[in-house]
């Protein structure tokens, strides 16, 4: 059955192709966006987080909400303002649609949203399933809070669904668009250790992982989304430096340097997520890119 769905953070890297995806379903898509725009074949409705102030009748006929919004971890250096709105762009925008839909009648039934593995921490080499508990450090907290925010859904009695999203490979996007930009420029090296675990997972999958929590009722809880084989942040530069045809340096990016460029960043590059996909797998999802370098050579040589 086709659903209507509520998305925030829809002009993202993961926003725009899920609604094109959405939209190719037979799915109907509204938008809740910051500015006035225009999506083809999607309403658009306005909201303030930090006002917390939106359109009441964004919810009109919705039954799935979407949420993808939130600052840009690696947007800005972390000085303690700046971590503040990181928290508060995801706890306090989850805080502002559970608060409208307490507030009047909706058909609304399912609340997906987004996370990270950065949930765990530095993990080391433990293998990080999703009953594993939540680690340590910036990153933990801000994806602990966000789904404990997340967690109100289940008092009132909606599905909830949470997405911990790996590293995602985009062509000339996101994540991966910073870090091969080195790479390019002849200066590719492994990070740190470089054997810290990279849980990847190419931006079809993950918005096929998205409708696929959108159709299938019997997703509940949370999944890592990524890839089934996590790779050692060398082996990832190693790998795209291979698409690219640039070498990599023998002797990593230390640690220290990383610290002293990014400060407290740099947990973005250096912590270890090996992470196991296997339950979204027993749901019967399939991923159309298991290993990295049919991933890399997609997005590389389309």
């Amino acid at each position: 059955m086709n659903k209507h769905i509520l998305i925030t953070g829809a002009t993202g890297v993961i926003g725009k192709r899920l609604v094109r995806s959405l939209q190719e379903k037979g799915h109907r898509v509204s938008v809740l966006s910051r500015k006035a725009r225009a999506i083809e074949n999607v309403k658009v409705y306005l909201w303030d987080v930090y006002k917390q102030e939106i359109d009441v009748d964004c919810l009109t006929g919705i039954d799935t909400i979407i949420h993808l919004a939130g600052e840009n971890v690696a947007g800005k250096q972390w000085t303690n303002e700046r971590k503040k709105e990181l928290i508060d762009s995801r706890v306090l925008s989850t805080q502002l649609l559970y608060k409208l839909i307490k507030s009047q009648p909706t058909s609304v039934q399912t609340f997906i949203s987004a996370s990270a593995v950065g949930y765990y921490g530095d993990g080391g080499d433990e293998i990080l399933t999703e009953e594993s508990p939540g680690g340590t450090g910036f990153l933990a907290e801000c994806c602990i809070k966000w789904e404990q925010a997340v967690d109100e859904g289940i008092t009132l009695n909606l599905r909830v669904v949470k997405c911990r999203i790996g590293f995602v490979l985009a062509r000339n996007e996101g994540a991966l668009s910073e870090l091969d930009k080195p790479i390019r420029f002849f200066a590719g090296s492994g990070l740190g250790s470089g054997k810290q675990w990279v849980p990847w997972i190419h931006i079809d999958d993950l918005v096929a992982a998205f409708v696929s929590a959108v159709e299938n009722d019997l997703l509940k809880g949370p999944y890592n989304l990524c890839a089934p084989f996590p790779v050692s942040n060398l082996s990832l530069a190693k790998a795209i430096a291979k698409q690219l045809n640039r070498p990599v340096w023998p002797i990593n990016a230390p640690k220290s340097f990383l610290k002293l460029l990014l400060g407290e960043m740099s947990s973005v590059a250096l912590i270890s997520n090996n992470t196991s996909a296997q339950k979204i797998l027993d749901t019967g999802f399939s991923f159309k890119y298991l290993q990295l370098e049919d991933a890399l050579t997609d997005i590389y040589h389309p």
